[in-house]
């Protein structure tokens, strides 16, 4: 972290004609007041002197170059052919308060799909929708997570608040979406569960809307196109939410019953078979299982 003084001697550092050169590290101040003489017939788009010089440098060296122009109240970044304009911080932060404001909706509008799907798989009756309702609205939450992420980047540390704003909302999000399409998708041919993940989150905005098209990419067993045809969960989502549950051992378990429906009928001596299991933690897994379904009976009739 920079000192006040460090920061008032750059300051002055930069109101030197030519250029400020760092080392290849940023870690500090290799040249001053240089001045840069690209080769004149490196295209560039750029008009003012300044700015020409820099895009002429980023596109000769390949490294990152800063134009600063105090009049026209402009810092643009050039790495290579690339050019990337900076906001002002406070629009940047308007902006980036907007997006936390549109992304806390949907994770309460999540919330609750979530809700509604484990209620949906404690009683056995989850259909195709649900599952790639529940799906679509995670994607979108990350995706306007992404945003603001990138907003933060230029924000620097005026950014710290949305930072730990945005950290809390999207907490456990992305683990969430692999244990669902994990508990769903039809592992066919070369299809296993990453191939599930990159094709969900390779969908064009516009696809992700359509729920059809977000059931293709988990392969299932039943027709995509029929939306109310019933599911069958594997467990692996309810089985992470009970404490100190390792995920071998829910791997263990799965594997072992197939299924959530089979993995809820089974008593304690079932699940004290399971290789790693054992007679404290299967009487845990049966006791948390009554309580996630006690809870989702709660949230329905409450």
């Amino acid at each position: 972290m920079p000192t006040a003084q460090g920061v008032n001697l750059f300051s002055e550092l930069a109101k030197m004609d030519g250029a400020i050169i760092l080392a290849s590290d940023a870690s500090r101040i290799a040249r001053a007041n240089v001045h840069l003489v690209p080769n004149p017939n490196v295209p560039t788009s750029e008009t003012g002197t300044r700015h020409r010089t820099a895009e002429r440098v980023a596109r000769s060296l390949g490294v990152p170059v800063v134009a600063v122009s105090e009049d026209m109240a402009v810092l643009t970044v050039y790495v290579g052919d690339s050019k990337k304009p900076l906001e002002p911080i406070p629009r940047l932060l308007s902006r980036a308060n907007t997006a936390l404001q549109t992304l806390e909706r949907y994770k309460t509008r999540l919330d609750a799909t979530s809700a509604d799907l484990s209620t949906a798989e404690l009683e056995d009756v989850v259909t195709v929708r649900d599952v790639v309702t529940m799906l679509q609205i995670t994607e979108i939450v990350l995706r306007i997570a992404a945003e603001i992420e990138s907003d933060l980047v230029e924000l620097g540390t005026d950014g710290r608040l949305v930072a730990l704003q945005l950290e809390e909302i999207v907490a456990g999000v992305e683990d969430e979406r692999r244990l669902v399409v994990r508990d769903y998708f039809h592992a066919d041919g070369g299809w296993d569960l990453e191939a599930a993940m990159t094709g969900l989150a390779a969908l064009e905005t516009e696809d992700l809307l359509d729920l059809k098209l977000v059931a293709d990419v988990l392969h299932l067993e039943v027709s995509a196109a029929d939306l109310d045809a019933a599911l069958e969960p594997k467990g692996y989502r309810l089985l992470a939410r009970i404490p100190r549950l390792p995920d071998s051992i829910v791997v263990n378990i799965v594997e072992s019953f197939g299924s959530l429906s089979r993995i809820m009928r089974a008593n304690v001596a079932d699940l004290d078979e399971v290789e790693g299991v054992g007679a404290t933690r299967a009487r845990a897994i049966k006791d948390g299982l009554s309580k996630l379904t006690s809870s989702s009976i709660l949230d329905r009739y409450t």
